[in-house]
């Protein structure tokens, strides 16, 4: 529900004015003081809410969001992956460092760099920045000004 009026409401007033059937295949809602929307032709939706309110903020936010459709992170950073998720992506890396034939004491280690790794694969804020790959996307944002950080991001493909 938007300012009282639901979306079944205004998906009959949509269809009203175009006199075409529409059918929501996706719906995702995100709140913040400042959210920047990005259509990845017609397969790909992306929102991407920031904490600062100002132009350059806004600007920010939609260079992120077309990161977001580009590279598909899972989370805004590492507090967002599931706890089954790390565990499995360390225990990966234990059998794949066990196969290369590594000390039985070393695998831990071996395992938490290549977590790391994920994380930096994965995660919206530790990914190359796609513009400037000299910087992570939160250095990217902390360059636009100083504190500016994602909130949250939602993102929805078709097919």
């Amino acid at each position: 529900e938007m300012d009282g009026v639901t979306l079944a409401i205004r998906m009959a007033e949509q269809v009203g004015k175009i006199g075409e059937k529409i059918e929501l295949a996706a719906y995702e809602h995100i709140s913040s003081s400042q959210v920047a929307a990005y259509n990845h032709g017609t397969r790909a939706a992306v929102l991407v809410a920031v904490n600062q309110e100002n132009a350059e903020a806004l600007d920010a936010a939609k260079a992120v969001a077309m990161q977001v459709a580009a590279m598909k992170p899972l989370a805004v950073d590492k507090d967002g992956i599931n706890a089954d998720v790390v565990a499995r992506e360390i225990e990966v890396g234990k059998e794949l460092a066990r196969n290369e034939g590594k000390p039985e004491e070393m695998l831990e280690k071996i395992a938490l760099g290549r977590l790391n790794k994920f994380y930096k694969d994965n995660t919206l804020l530790n990914q190359d920045f796609v513009r400037d790959g000299s910087k992570t996307v939160a250095q990217y944002l902390e360059s636009v000004s100083k504190g500016l950080t994602v909130k949250g991001f939602r993102h929805v493909t078709l097919g």
